[in-house]
């Protein structure tokens, strides 16, 4: 599980921050580490952490909320990339359960939302031919193989 905490990033490049780079905050160590990668590799263009909210209607009560997705990047190869860090427990649908359990009734709830979140931000994103990619940390911290 990603170590939840939050902090302000300071930016090594500020000129690559779309947006008040002394005002960026981190809300865990995945977004932290992302940040770091976005500020100092030289295939992104820019970089934004949560732009701006997407709409999106809640299978939990029915009403319209606001998502605001963790990154926005651009890379050299011109594509636009819209990113969310999420634990991979969070990522698919819950295994059923014979028991209803509190904990399970929340990931359900959790997995529904997530869902349709992300569906908002597909629609988003595909109105304006960029990508959408949920990074967890089987991307963001895998192991290299010796070759």
């Amino acid at each position: 599980m990603a170590q939840f905490y939050k902090g302000k990033y300071q930016c090594k490049f500020p000129e690559k921050y779309k947006g008040d780079a002394s005002d960026i905050t981190y809300r865990s160590s995945w977004e932290l580490n992302c940040m770091t990668y976005f500020d100092k590799n030289p295939d992104i263009i820019w970089w934004v952490s949560e732009p701006f909210p997407i709409p999106y209607r809640s299978p939990i009560d029915g009403k319209k909320h606001r998502y605001f997705v963790d990154f926005v990047i651009k890379t050299t190869n011109k594509e636009v990339i819209m990113i969310e860090v999420k634990p991979y427990g969070q990522t698919h649908a819950p295994k059923a359960q014979k028991r209803l359990t509190k904990k399970y009734l929340n990931e359900v709830k959790t997995w529904g939302v997530n869902q349709a979140k992300w569906e908002a931000a597909m629609e988003y994103c595909k109105d304006r031919n960029w990508k959408f990619q949920i990074l967890t940390e089987k991307e963001l911290f895998k192991k290299k193989t010796p070759k």
